[in-house]
């Protein structure tokens, strides 16, 4: 089947599809398992083109200076109980496809992968990308084989006098749902609002967002049927520039669309930031005009549970594709 064939058969069954679909996501958001639960290992058998994606900052789950029990630490890994609300967070959303953000090194990226799996979510496939930063790196871990990656590592811009880097890169891996459809993944985390006193944080985030944008668009005009998702951190509301900047200009071929996303109250934050007691927005996912069309609802889901604040400082964010068979 061509794409063009697929897609017009995806946008003519969207209408029912999205309709069915919102009565099961409703369903497994309520009956969701505690963290404690087991998930059945054929729970996709009946919905092979249903694909959950998630993107979720973990919030340092690596090994790093911590207090623990009152006492300095070097070296010490994500406390227990935040990595148990972390399982919890996830399991409620039920990814097929799950980026991450500020995870360590792979070693970490298995663990996680282990203790989902012993808990009957298996994403055996995991790419992660070494840039500049080797503390935080983005990673990918799938259900689906990763087929290709092109992870942007070694990105700079000049700032003034100086060279800099897109510390943390751009994460880029191609995942087959099946041998007719694949996913263009693509995973930041720009700049945090940390100030420095070398430079201007928020410009560097700018600069960040523009070579993102670009890189967007070289992958766009290689391939416009690309089927392409952006997750990511990107430490900035949606007013902006570097968002607006990743997005681009509305109604051309490469726009960016950010996906609604609430959570089951109606709220819309996804980032808490406890010294201020300041609820944002930071963690998007955007696609691209190709694959919109295939994105089950209108809305995507900010995942909420009590545990959300133990995990980590962000909430992930889930959204459906109809990933159409033939």
């Amino acid at each position: 089947m061509t794409s063009t064939s697929r897609r017009s058969r995806a946008r003519a069954l969207l209408p029912l599809a999205a309709t069915a679909l919102l009565v099961s996501v409703t369903l497994s958001r309520a009956e969701a398992p505690p963290s404690s639960g087991v998930v059945p290992e054929d729970r996709h058998a009946a919905a092979s083109s249903e694909v959950v994606f998630m993107g979720y900052n973990l919030k340092n789950y690596l090994r790093m200076e911590r207090r623990v029990d009152g006492v300095l630490q070097k070296n010490a890994p994500k406390p227990e109980p935040e990595i148990a609300a972390i399982l919890t967070m996830v399991l409620k959303g039920q990814p097929d496809v799950l980026g991450l953000v500020e995870i360590g090194t792979i070693d970490d990226v298995r663990d996680l992968q282990e203790r989902l799996k012993k808990r009957g979510l298996n994403l055996p496939h995991a790419t992660i990308n070494r840039a500049f930063d080797t503390d935080r790196r983005t990673a990918l871990i799938s259900r689906f084989p990763i087929t290709e990656t092109n992870h942007q590592t070694k990105l700079t811009y000049r700032m003034g006098q100086r060279q800099w880097a897109h510390r943390r890169g751009i994460l880029d891996a191609t995942v087959e749902i099946h041998p007719d459809y694949t996913l263009r993944v693509l995973g930041v985390h720009l700049k945090s609002k940390r100030k420095l006193l070398e430079a201007d944080e928020a410009l560097m985030r700018r600069h960040e967002a523009h070579l993102t944008r670009e890189y967007v668009i070289t992958i766009l005009s290689e391939n416009p049927e690309t089927n392409l998702i952006l997750f990511g951190d990107f430490n900035d509301t949606r007013n902006e520039t570097p968002i607006k900047a990743i997005q681009g200009k509305y109604g051309t071929e490469g726009y960016l669309e950010a996906l609604p996303a609430e959570d089951a109250l109606g709220y819309t934050w996804t980032y808490h930031w406890s010294l201020a007691d300041q609820y944002s927005r930071f963690d998007y996912l955007f696609v691209n005009r190709g694959l919109r069309p295939e994105i089950a609802t209108n809305k995507s889901l900010i995942v909420s549970d009590p545990a959300w604040f133990t995990a980590s400082d962000h909430r992930p964010v889930t959204t459906i594709i109809l990933a159409a068979d033939q």
